[in-house]
């Protein structure tokens, strides 16, 4: 016998095949039927004759043969049973079957039906549900939820919770192909009647969905159903409510139950021939207008195309997407910003998640400088979202994303996260957030991965991170994944996001990471590792350790400065980084000197003026020395105040002054200020009266003012002395009225004693050197024994003498340690 072929008259728009089964009395004969085409639109009835069966195809190369018009048409054994189990012993069947009513080889003509489906099931007079032939017990599971359906409205009282064997019957029927189909969601969410066929059997589909009911303490342990179940029965007990579909509608009829992404994400892990049917199959249940997303039905289209405008209708146009035409993963870029984190998560009784949500960092961009708690909640997905996800807005999108971090990306946990309510908001602010992101500057680069390819159950936790390259599995992407280099890159980026949203040890781990990677590709000295380097010094700062933070910007600092890099302004903010972490440690000192090289740095081009000159001078070490020389040297005029300031220079006195003869020898001229100032230096002033001995000896002269200077140093004021005395003393001029004050002030007899040797022949002991010693509250007893024996002779007891030694309240006895 020939097989049917489809007549060459096309479907109308609002036109579609019915089939018509014709009787038999005998089960076992062959079933026969006819095609013919039938309108759906209709003035006076929102519902058809007909009725509309919902089935799993089962295995396309194990058929069996009907008749259509006396041709042979192969079904499939799945399709073959139902008809047998539908076909009336005396009257015929209007059946709508989408295998044999729609011509399966015109992709037209199916891309229409398709968009027609939820069409076709809503205005059905029933749809049937065909779960298959009889077996593993299923007849009691199906009479038994019956039952229990009863028991529900009080008409029967029998108690299931202890039966196993019911526990067993129940479980494999629910685990049959029939639930995890995703065509069955839309064709049961259209129905406004439901039958339940198994085998010989059937229920309708409230009274099934509220025996399920009753009994899901059988599967509500187990997640694979858990899921499956609960969204089966949602839209089956739902059928009754249902308006008629009326022909005032337009030619593509939506149910309208939520935007697409959110089937997406709710339905994504049940089954489909075709990959492209995980799209269409929910295009009927979509609030969205999708058909200007290049989303309507058309199987000519290549998978991974349809899966890239999939992506960008649910997040946007501009965003970068690679997918595979096997594959059912999507890794997309996009810049973006984290704006909040899950605190907290309930699961209700209706399948649905509570979140708490924490609102941080990028809502500053609209106002908000505080954290903002807001109570969402969510329809279950596929994959549930666990405390300490982000939500992130991609640039471009007006839906936040929920996302989890990876080692090197993030899982897409929700691609377009729509609340179905806000329950409760806390915050100081009486505004709820508006994610406007026109105001927002997405700071970050995104590399997500959405997968459908993992089993809910399966889902990777935060603590088996891995790699984008393990995820894939696969060479030759576009996105870099061959090498080290793109790895640590991936890692720093993601680093980044981490960090602002204070998963501070989840952030320090990847810079580690990522550092390592960029020093065996590229090496220790490429800006890029630099630059990763200077991220984990960020996120040591944030964690107050300090040090860590300090060793990796001066290394930062001190490699781009080899690099001839001083002044580029990475380098500015690299030193001004370096600052605020000697600052937040309490170095000031630390931190002025930053500041102050950057001042220096800026200043190419600038003319410098004195007072910097001098602040330098008296304030900073050698290095920032050396930095003024090698940035301003050729403008630097080199006055007494600067030297002044050098030689008074208490942290870097020395180098200063070292610096300043190497580079302006002949131009320094060293005044009595600046042998003062030196004197007087409290921490290195023996040091810089050294370099001024060596280079300049000859023309110092000790005058009182040096004298009381060197005094006035308790800490290094004698040993200054000591110095200059000792450094070919013979050569250096001193004046009387600095003898007076050597014996005035705090030396003891051991200064004065060098003194004399130095200097004994220049030296008169006047009355005034004698009254000095006399009150001299230190030492006046040894320098006076001093004089006595080496210049007896010149020594007058005057009236003014002995009233300086009774007025000498220490008698001039105190020990070397005593403070004045």
């Amino acid at each position: 016998m020939s097989q049917y072929c489809y007549g060459p008259s096309a479907l109308g728009c609002d036109s579609i095949r019915l089939l018509r089964l014709m009787p038999n009395e005998d089960e076992t004969a062959p079933i026969h039927c006819q095609l013919f085409n039938y309108p759906l639109h209709r003035l006076d009835k929102g519902t058809h004759l007909y009725e509309a069966l919902s089935y799993v195809w089962g295995d396309p190369c194990n058929t069996l043969p009907i008749f259509v018009e006396e041709h042979s048409f192969p079904v499939t054994v799945n399709l073959h049973a139902a008809l047998s189990r539908l076909r009336d012993h005396f009257l015929q069947r209007i059946v709508w079957v989408d295998s044999i009513c729609i011509n399966q080889a015109d992709g037209e003509e199916k891309r229409g039906q398709i968009q027609s489906m939820a069409k076709i099931y809503g205005q059905a007079n029933r749809v049937i549900v065909w779960l298959g032939d009889a077996a593993d017990d299923s007849d009691r599971a199906v009479e038994e939820i019956r039952i229990a359906a009863g028991k529900q409205f009080g008409k029967q009282s029998t108690d299931f919770s202890t039966d196993e064997t019911l526990q067993q019957a129940i479980r494999a029927l629910l685990r049959r192909p029939w639930f995890r189909r995703i065509w069955v969601l839309q064709e049961i969410a259209a129905a406004r009647h439901v039958r339940v066929m198994c085998g010989s059997l059937e229920i309708g589909g409230y009274a099934f969905c509220s025996g399920l009911e009753s009994l899901k303490h059988f599967y509500e342990t187990l997640p694979e159903l858990r899921s499956l179940i609960h969204s089966v029965v949602y839209l089956m007990e739902g059928a009754i409510f249902r308006p008629d579909y009326r022909t005032s509608l337009s030619d593509r009829v939506s149910l309208e139950i939520c935007p697409l992404g959110e089937l997406i994400e709710m339905f994504h892990t049940r089954e489909a021939t075709l990959l492209h049917d995980k799209v269409y199959a929910l295009l009927g249940m979509s609030s969205d207008n999708t058909n200007a997303a290049g989303l309507s039905p058309d199987y000519t289209v290549p998978w991974s195309q349809l899966f890239q405008r999939l992506v960008k209708f649910l997040l946007c146009q501009q965003v970068s997407v690679e997918t595979w035409e096997d594959r059912e993963i999507a890794v997309i870029k996009s810049r973006g910003c984290v704006i909040g984190q899950v605190s907290s998560i309930e699961n209700d009784q209706e399948d649905r998640q509570n979140l708490n949500i924490i609102f941080r960092s990028a809502l500053e961009h609209l106002g908000y400088n505080k954290e903002w708690k807001v109570h969402r909640t969510l329809r279950a997905s596929a994959k549930s979202v666990q405390e300490g996800d982000l939500v992130c807005l991609l640039q471009g999108t007006s839906k936040p994303t929920i996302i989890r971090p990876y080692k090197d990306y993030f899982a897409v946990i929700m691609i377009a996260a729509t609340p179905s309510e806000a329950v409760r908001t806390e915050s100081s602010s009486v505004r709820q957030p508006k994610l406007s992101q026109s105001r927002i500057d997405p700071p970050y680069d995104f590399l997500l991965v959405w997968s459908w390819e993992t089993a809910p159950g399966q889902l990777q936790s935060r603590g088996e991170c891995k790699t984008l390259t393990e995820v894939l599995g696969r060479e030759n992407t576009t996105i870099g994944l061959e090498d080290d280099l793109g790895k640590a890159t991936r890692l720093w980026k993601a680093a980044l996001i981490l960090q602002d949203s204070k998963e501070y040890e989840e952030a320090k781990r990847r810079l580690k990471e990522a550092i390592k990677g960029c020093e065996r590709t590229i090496g220790k000295k490429d800006l890029h590792t630099l630059v990763v380097m200077e991220t984990l010094a960020l996120v040591y700062r944030k964690t107050k350790e300090w040090k860590e933070a300090e060793e990796l910007l001066l290394q930062v600092i001190k490699t781009k400065q080899r690099m001839r890099m001083a002044d580029h302004p990475d380098t500015l903010i690299s030193m001004a980084s370096l600052a605020l972490c000697y600052k937040a440690q309490g170095q000031l000192m630390g931190a002025e000197k930053q500041e102050m090289m950057i001042c220096l740095l800026k200043l190419r081009g600038i003319q410098i003026e004195e007072e910097l000159v001098v602040q330098v001078a008296r304030s900073f070490d050698e290095e920032v020395m050396t930095l003024l020389f090698q940035q301003k040297g050729d403008e630097i005029q080199v006055t007494e105040e600067m030297v002044e300031a050098a030689a008074g220079n208490e942290g870097s006195g020395q180098q200063a002054m070292k610096l300043l003869f190497d580079c302006e020898g002949d131009e320094i001229q060293i005044t009595e200020g600046v042998v003062k100032a030196a004197a007087g230096n409290r921490r290195s002033g023996q040091e810089v009266m050294k370099v001024l001995l060596d280079r300049e000896g000859d023309k110092i002269q000790i005058t009182e003012g040096v004298v009381k200077a060197a005094a006035g140093n308790g800490r290094s004021g004698q040993e200054v002395m000591k110095l200059l005395l000792n450094h070919e003393g013979n050569k250096i001029q001193i004046t009387e009225g600095a003898v007076v004050e050597v014996a005035r002030r705090r030396f003891d007899e051991e200064v004065m004693k060098l003194l004399l040797d130095r200097k004994g022949d220049e030296i008169h002991i006047t009355e005034g050197v004698v009254e000095a010693a006399a009150g001299n509250w230190r030492s006046a007893q040894k320098v006076m024994q001093l004089l006595l024996d080496r210049r007896e002779d010149e020594i007058q007891t005057t009236e003014a003498v002995v009233e300086a030694a009774a007025g000498n309240k220490g008698r001039g006895k105190r020990s070397d340690g005593a403070s004045g």
